[in-house]
């Protein structure tokens, strides 16, 4: 038979009793309780902002990268005897993947004569002809600064496609050694073939375009009689390097005899400098995370000489020691979840800042941040409670008689 009383279920009043104890507890002293809170929190706010920068870095490293030009480049297979590729290839790249839009521009090379052309006409037979090396290029309508150099981007928006005349953006370099002033006449000659356009001139790059004039692909073509033929095409991949590398083996089936690379010294150089961004933002959030549980230890070594005639007591009554640190414990992890909670919102605000400042584009908010550093900041919590393990050798009778 039920024993009467005893066989009452008391688990809802002991669960009553350890919420009541903690409450109190944490409430005793309010002093060390902003303390700790000021010290989880902070601890959790610079947590949460160096993990949200370092998992949007991936993406600002590579938009950054994207700025210094195409990071793909299709070209002749190596060892094949193909010079030129089918422009048709262009067309079979797509213009969008997984990891975003694709910026893509196509160009053929070739040695012409030029000439200056002041006055028109035969007078352009008189002036100084020169050999200089013509790009004739075309691109997608997406994001062309990625694929072109900014300057030729801004003549062509400015001044070449305004404009019903034939135009031709001409290198710095090729522009001073013809005297090839704005808008002065430039005549290009292969052969017998011959074409003429308005000269724009390019601001010194430092590259190799400054020793190239560009032109419109078609008219290039003719002039070099490779009609429906292009050089090389270059892409603007977004995405990580292992991202952009899969997308390469993805379309090389369609490419036929021609190549895709992916252009190492880009590819490489995001690789190494995400990975060094990646391991200094860890490496400072591990020595956070230790600072944080020091503080809080210290804390919580106060606690535990404040506590042993209240352990002794417990003790004294029934309660055993698993049951006593479990109190403790359960009190740090309350701590850690207030704090990093609070934290981890204002150290996330602080990264959209940090980001402008880093990047020049604010950071945007990853929400698997927010719940990693409230749990980092309640392991924290957890692990500085380690000078309570003391209390499980206090003895009653000898915290009583006053000898502890």
């Amino acid at each position: 038979m039920p024993d009467g009383p005893t066989s009452v279920d008391r688990r809802p009043v002991n669960r009553g009793m350890f919420w009541r104890v903690i409450r109190r507890m944490v409430f005793a002293n309010r002093g060390r309780l902003f303390v700790i809170l000021l010290a989880l929190g902070a601890g959790s706010a610079v947590t949460a902002a160096l993990l949200n920068l370092q998992v949007d870095a991936n993406r600002r490293v590579a938009t950054e990268f994207r700025s210094f030009g195409s990071n793909v480049i299709i070209g002749p297979r190596d060892g094949s005897e193909l010079k030129l590729l089918d422009e048709s290839i262009f067309g079979e790249i797509p213009d969008h993947y997984g990891a975003g839009p694709i910026a893509k521009a196509m160009f053929l090379y070739g040695i012409v004569d030029v000439s200056v052309d002041k006055g028109g006409g035969d007078n352009s037979t008189a002036s100084t002809r020169r050999k200089a090396i013509i790009a004739g290029y075309a691109h997608s309508d997406i994001r062309p600064q990625e694929v072109l150099t900014s300057a030729l981007v801004e003549a062509e928006e400015n001044q070449i496609k305004p404009v019903s005349s034939m135009r031709c953006a001409v290198g710095s370099q090729v522009a001073s050694s013809l005297g090839i002033g704005e808008h002065d006449g430039v005549l290009l000659r292969n052969g017998e073939q011959r074409n003429g356009c308005l000269a724009v001139v390019l601001p010194a790059i430092g590259g190799p375009e400054d020793d190239q004039i560009f032109f419109y692909l078609p008219d290039t073509q003719d002039l070099l009689g490779e009609q429906g033929k292009v050089s090389a095409i270059r892409l603007s991949v977004p995405g990580t390097p292992g991202q952009v590398g899969r997308f390469v083996e993805q379309i090389q089936p369609t490419l036929g005899d021609a190549q895709g690379r992916p252009i190492r010294q880009f590819t490489e150089g995001e690789a190494r400098l995400y990975v060094k961004i990646s391991g200094l933002l860890t490496a400072t959030v591990v020595v956070v995370l230790i600072l944080t549980a020091l503080c809080v230890m210290a804390a919580m070594t106060n606690i535990a000489a404040e506590r042993k005639n209240d352990v002794g007591l417990m003790k004294a009554i029934g309660g055993s020691m698993r049951r006593v640190l479990r109190i403790f414990l359960a009190e740090a992890a309350l701590l850690g979840l207030v704090g990093g909670a609070i934290g981890a919102a204002v150290g996330i605000a602080i990264s959209i800042g940090l980001g402008k400042a880093v990047f020049g584009v604010a950071a945007q908010p990853r929400l698997v941040v927010y719940p990693v550093s409230v749990a980092l900041t309640v392991i924290v919590a957890i692990l500085a409670a380690y000078p309570l393990r003391h209390l499980a050798n206090i003895r009653p009778a000898s915290v009583f008689r006053g000898e502890e």
